[in-house]
C-alpha cells in the first residue's frame, strides 16, 4: 500500500493495461475509505 500514488497525482503508468489497473486501484481505495468514513444508521423503534 505505501507504494501506491496519492490520488492527486497523474497515471505514471504507458501501457494502456497497466493504466486501467492503475484506475481501479484507486476507484477501489477511494471506495474503500468512503465505505470507512460512511456513519451507519439504525432505526430506533
Amino acid at each position: 500500500m505505501r507504494c501506491l500514488k496519492s490520488f492527486a497525482e497523474r497515471i505514471m503508468a504507458r501501457d494502456p493495461d497497466r493504466q486501467t489497473a492503475e484506475i481501479h486501484i484507486r476507484i477501489a481505495l477511494m471506495n474503500r475509505f468512503n465505505a470507512l468514513g460512511t456513519a451507519e444508521m439504525i432505526r430506533v423503534a
